[in-house]
C-alpha cells in the first residue's frame, strides 16, 4: 500500500494525472497514467478508423455501408483491447495525411493498406509492420508474358492506369516515364477496367493484387513474386497519441505471438512474413 501511495503522489507532482485501473495481464490494483487518446476514447465509447473503402481484401465498403477486409479485422481487435465499439470513417487516398491531421480532429487513426514510410513518419506516427507490402502489376492473362520487367511497361504503347493521390500514382510518375499514366479516381473499379481493355497495366501491390486474380481469371499478376518494392502496411495516427501508438503496437505484437495474424493471412491469401 505504502509504495501505491508512493508512485502516486510522485505521479501527481510530476503533473500526470492517475488512476486505479485493470486489464487483462494486469494487477487489479496497478497504478496507471491516464493517458490523453486513450481516456478520450473510451469515455466516447467508440473508436474513429479512417479508412478508404477502396482496397480489396484490405478495406473495403459494400454498398450498404458495411466494411470488411484484413485491416477491418485488425482495427476490430484494437478496439476490442479498448473495450470499445467501432465507428468507421471514410478517407481518401489524396486526403488521407491531411484528414489524419486535421483540426478538429475527424477520426483517432486510419487503418488499410496504408504502407509504412518516412515521409508519413516525419509528420505524423506510424505503428509496427501487420503486413508485408510491395509493388507489382495487374495486367490481362492474354499478355501476361509480355510483361517481365519495368521496361516491359515503360512503353509509350503501354497504357497504366493507376488511382490519383496514393503511392500507386507516386511509384508510376517516378518509374513509368515513358508509358502512357491514366489515373482513374476510384481504385476498386482499376481491375476491372484492365479486364475490359480500357487500359493495359494497373500499378498495385502484392496484397491486393492475389484477391483479384483469383477473383477474375482475366487477370494476371506475372511479377506478383518479384514486387518493384518492398516495405510494411502500418496504422497511422495524428502526432501526440503516442499512448495510442503503443496501444496499437503491442496489439500488432500479441497478434504475431499467438497466430490470429497468421490466421488473417491465410484466410485471405496473403503471404505471411513475420
Amino acid at each position: 500500500m505504502r509504495k501505491i501511495l508512493l508512485l502516486f503522489l510522485t505521479a501527481v507532482l510530476c503533473g500526470s494525472t492517475v488512476s486505479l485501473a485493470s486489464c487483462a495481464g494486469c494487477d487489479d490494483n496497478a497504478v496507471v497514467v491516464n493517458q490523453p487518446s486513450i481516456a478520450r476514447i473510451q469515455e466516447r465509447g467508440t473508436i474513429l478508423i479512417g479508412t478508404t473503402g477502396d482496397y480489396r481484401p484490405l478495406s473495403f465498403r459494400e454498398a450498404d455501408g458495411t466494411y470488411w477486409g484484413f485491416g477491418i479485422e485488425v482495427a476490430s481487435v484494437i478496439a476490442k483491447r479498448l473495450g470499445v465499439s467501432i465507428e468507421f470513417v471514410q478517407t481518401s487516398w489524396p486526403t488521407l495525411s491531411a484528414d489524419v491531421q486535421a483540426e478538429p480532429q475527424t477520426f483517432d487513426l486510419a487503418i488499410g493498406g496504408i504502407t509504412i514510410t518516412d515521409a508519413r513518419r516525419e509528420t505524423m506516427l506510424m505503428s509496427d509492420g501487420y503486413l508485408a507490402n510491395g509493388k507489382t502489376i495487374l495486367c490481362r492473362t492474354t499478355e501476361a508474358d509480355r510483361y517481365k520487367s519495368l521496361a516491359d511497361i515503360d512503353k509509350p504503347e503501354v497504357r497504366v492506369m493507376v488511382n490519383p493521390g496514393g503511392l500507386n500514382e507516386k511509384f508510376a510518375n517516378a518509374n513509368l516515364t515513358h508509358a502512357t499514366i491514366i489515373v482513374h479516381q476510384k481504385n476498386e473499379e482499376i481491375p476491372s477496367l484492365i479486364a475490359e481493355g480500357e487500359a493495359d497495366v494497373m500499378v498495385t501491390e502484392i496484397t491486393e493484387a492475389p484477391y483479384y486474380i483469383k477473383a477474375d481469371t482475366r487477370l494476371a499478376a506475372p511479377l506478383l513474386n518479384e514486387p518493384f518494392t518492398h516495405g510494411e502496411i502500418g496504422v497511422l495516427m495524428r502526432k501526440g497519441q503516442e499512448d495510442l501508438l503503443q496501444l496499437v503496437n503491442d496489439v500488432i505484437h500479441q497478434m504475431k505471438a499467438d497466430g490470429s495474424l497468421r490466421q488473417l493471412h491465410e484466410k485471405y491469401g496473403l503471404v505471411y512474413a513475420y
